[in-house]
């Protein structure tokens, strides 16, 4: 078996059914009552988004990611949006966790993370939403990023490079990722081998990474790499280095 039979047979294990009628969008119609009751009046819609969107799913780790747009009109901060949509989750007996611009809860089997935000005006899709680790808001654009993310054609090598963050146990917010990944190979015209694009993202993140600037495609003052600590991507560079010296893919992602 190549090196790339390997990887290619991890990705087909780990399919997410990201179809019409996927089992896991039923978690949406299961949270949608509540959400409504939080948002009341001022609740714009809630689409699927995150990697399940882009296509970078994977079996192992968050199953569906739920945008939560909300009206500009409403009134409260983007910190009470976020607390009082953990706070109803919670009443509701969700069991949520608070993340950074998300709040994860577990339905039906299936890990969701929901990310409410505020649109900043009745055209586009040009949102704010909170960040609670630094404790203010940005702007962004989920169809941007999905946009951006899907077009640059690294999904495969995205969705290894997640199973391997997620088998490692590192912290290493999506967007961030998937970013990196699409930095690593901004210079590749053509596709060199699974292994080797995914050699060649190591290889980056064992390197630049930890100095590179990413910056959100929706918003350029959005700092993508700031999200982490110079500790946490250095972590996630050691842990780069690492694979690079394993001698076989088994000691890297499984």
């Amino acid at each position: 078996m190549t090196a790339d039979d390997y990887l290619m047979q991890i990705l087909a294990r780990e399919s997410v059914d990201t179809g019409t009628f996927s089992p896991v969008r039923s978690v949406q119609a299961t949270l949608e009552p509540t959400i409504r009751e939080w948002a009341n009046r001022f609740l714009v819609g809630v689409s699927p988004s995150g990697s399940f969107a882009k296509g970078t799913a994977n079996r192992s780790g968050t199953d569906i990611d739920l945008f939560i747009s909300l009206s500009p009109e409403t009134k409260e901060t983007l910190k009470e949006i976020y607390e009082s949509l953990f706070k109803i989750l919670k009443e509701k007996g969700y069991a949520p966790k608070r993340q950074n611009v998300s709040i994860k809860v577990r339905v039906g089997g299936y890990d969701v993370d929901l990310v409410p935000g505020k649109r900043q005006g009745y055209f586009g899709d040009d949102h704010s939403i909170y960040r609670r680790r630094a404790d203010t808001w940005i702007k962004t654009n989920i169809q941007t990023h999905i946009n951006h993310v899907t077009t640059a054609g690294w999904i495969s090598e995205t969705r290894i490079l997640k199973l391997w963050r997620y088998q490692k146990g590192l912290d290493f917010p999506s967007i961030y990722l998937e970013l990196a990944v699409i930095k690593a190979l901004a210079t590749s015209y053509f596709k060199s081998g699974l292994a080797v694009d995914v050699w060649n993202v190591f290889k980056f993140l064992a390197t630049e990474f930890s100095s590179a600037r990413i910056q959100d495609p929706a918003n350029t003052n959005n700092i993508v790499s700031d999200d982490l600590t110079p500790l946490k991507r250095g972590q996630i560079k050691a842990a780069a280095a690492r694979a690079l010296q394993a001698k076989h893919w088994t000691e890297i992602v499984v």
